[in-house]
């Protein structure tokens, strides 16, 4: 039998870490805007998404549910191309292990967005 300290560990890592995700996305999220409306856009829409990497890491890292694991697991390759598919359009150069992103697909078959 777990105490409740033990059976405490696992979600107190959770909610650290998801904690964590939240700060660094709402800090990342408040762009002074610059006047170029698209670069505001995914100077915003960058921390968005890399947030939901990071929930997403954290289900995989905590989580039971098989199913909301696969769920994770697709945000995160869907989240990792958008943020490419991002910065290609402003032209910002990719990371040598940067995935190209796919054409077609949907991309906001889920909540995260």
């Amino acid at each position: 039998m777990l105490t409740g300290a033990v059976a405490a560990a696992p979600a107190d890592g959770y909610a650290s870490m998801v904690s964590a995700a939240m700060d660094r996305m709402m800090a990342g999220m408040m762009v002074k805007p610059s006047g170029d409306v698209d670069r505001d856009f995914v100077a915003m829409m960058l921390p968005h998404h890399q947030g939901a990497i990071d929930m997403a890491v954290a289900e995989l890292r905590y989580g039971h549910n098989e199913q909301l694991k696969r769920i994770a697991q697709e945000i995160i390759i869907d989240q990792q191309q958008e943020i490419a598919a991002m910065k290609l359009a402003i032209g910002q150069p990719l990371p040598p292990s940067t995935p190209a992103p796919t054409q077609g697909g949907d991309h906001h078959s889920h909540m995260e967005h």
